[in-house]
């Protein structure tokens, strides 16, 4: 007769149930890294620029805790806005809120400018997407419109009133200037 041996891999000697194991309180470059889909090079230079500051485990490699998380998180999110690396690392030791503010209200003006910008050029697409005309530059609202991102240049009062054919006098062109489109 043969005998069944049956084996509980659950079973403690304290006869506690099973706990899950407890999530690291750490994670490794390659972790943090993989999180925000980056690549490791980028947290060493990040390091290296002074964005970051990992504690060493015993073998030397680095760890990061969920202070680090945060940090990456407001790195990316200051550099979608045009930040550059060391004007972040400025603002993030800036230990004068007064500093931070200001700096921060500078590169505000510098973002709405921008965005001013963008606007512009999707009004003008906005605009040539309107046009029935074969040929934009045939188009008076076009006209308009390219003249009035023009600025201060001398092209806005002629190209609001002349036709294509004036547009070389105004530019210096040999012939007449056309917009394609992208």
């Amino acid at each position: 007769m043969a005998t069944t041996l049956v084996v509980n891999a659950d079973m403690k000697s304290s006869g506690a149930p099973p706990t899950a194991p407890t999530p690291p309180t750490t994670v490794t470059i390659g972790e943090l890294a993989g999180r925000f889909g980056l690549a490791t090079h980028v947290l060493r230079h990040w390091e290296s620029a002074g964005l970051l500051e990992p504690a060493r485990d015993p073998h030397g490699r680095r760890r990061y805790d969920a202070a680090h998380l945060t940090r990456v998180a407001v790195v990316l999110r200051a550099k979608a806005a045009g930040l550059a690396l060391d004007d972040i690392r400025e603002l993030l030791r800036a230990g004068d809120p007064a500093v931070r503010r200001q700096r921060l209200e500078a590169h505000r003006e510098e973002l709405r400018r921008r965005v001013a910008e963008a606007q512009a050029c999707l009004d003008l697409v906005e605009c040539a997407l309107g046009c029935a005309h074969d040929d934009l530059a045939d188009c008076p609202r076009f006209r308009e419109a390219v003249a009035a991102t023009a600025g201060g240049s001398d092209l806005p009062a002629v190209a609001a009133t002349a036709g294509a054919e004036d547009l070389p006098a105004v530019t210096g062109a040999e012939r007449p200037t056309r917009w394609y489109g992208p």
